[in-house]
């Protein structure tokens, strides 16, 4: 199994198992539906957001008032459009 591989499985894991099941539904679908096409730099990207408090990254999400500011790139775009069906 290559770097790449375990950054994946590291990525999903932490998509499924967070702190509130909301964000643990948001996350795992949509780690489900875009990680084969993410790069390996998106990949990197996506395991620092993962990295991100539940309460800032549900706000963010919720485009509610968040105490820090996110990254504006390919991932977090995605994200933020991103809705569960």
């Amino acid at each position: 199994m290559n770097n790449i591989d375990l950054l994946k499985k590291k990525i999903i894991f932490r998509s499924e198992h967070r702190g509130i099941k909301e964000m643990d539904l948001v996350l795992g679908k949509f780690v489900s539906k875009h990680i084969s096409e993410f790069n390996l730099i998106e990949l990197k990207q996506l395991d620092d957001l993962l990295s991100t408090s539940d309460d800032n990254l549900f706000k963010w999400y919720s485009r509610k008032k968040c105490e820090i500011a996110f990254p504006e790139n390919r991932v977090t775009n995605l994200l933020r459009k991103f809705k569960i069906k």
